[in-house]
Parts: structure tokens; C-alpha cells; sequence
């Protein structure tokens, strides 16, 4: 009677061992699952604030060279009227040299 006590408890010890064993395996494959879905979070994550960058870097880029568009054309209607100017005052002088 000892002897299958022995047997049944030491087989009892496998089992729960064994459950035991099956049980930590699962929690480690849950574990890194889980580590996996962060990391691939955080390199979503990562890309879209190197887009969202990338967008507001073009975005000034572009505002700038818009600015120096409109300076640029300012400095040519000033530089036409400026010109325009001139040549009416040079004519001014020829009339008066006539006249």
C-alpha cells in the first residue's frame, strides 16, 4: 500500500510540475508577444513623428521661398518705379535744357 502512495504522488509531482512548467512557458510567450506589439508601437510611433517633421519642415521650406518670392518682386516693382522715376526726371531736364 506504501509503494503505489510513493507512485501516485511522485506521478502527481510530475504532473504538476509538468503544468507548472507549460504554464511559464505560456506566460513567456504572452510576455514577449506583448514586448513585440510595443516595440512595433513605438516604431510606428517613431515613423509618424519623422513625417510629422519631414510635413512641417516642407511646409517652412515652402512659406519661406513663397516670402522670398513676394520680397523679390517687391524689390523689382520698387526698383521699376525707381527707374520710371529717372526717366521722367531726365526728360524734366531735357525740356528745361530746351526750353
Amino acid at each position: 500500500m506504501n509503494d503505489t502512495r510513493v507512485m501516485v504522488t511522485s506521478h502527481t509531482k510530475k504532473k504538476k510540475k509538468k503544468k507548472e512548467e507549460s504554464e511559464e512557458k505560456e506566460e513567456k510567450k504572452k510576455r514577449e508577444k506583448e514586448e513585440k506589439k510595443e516595440e512595433r508601437d513605438e516604431e510606428k510611433e517613431k515613423k509618424k513623428e519623422e513625417k510629422k517633421k519631414v510635413e512641417e519642415r516642407d511646409e517652412e521650406k515652402e512659406e519661406s521661398e513663397e516670402e522670398e518670392k513676394k520680397k523679390k518682386k517687391k524689390k523689382k516693382k520698387k526698383k521699376k518705379k525707381k527707374k520710371k522715376k529717372k526717366k521722367k526726371k531726365k526728360k524734366k531736364t531735357e525740356k528745361k535744357k530746351k526750353g
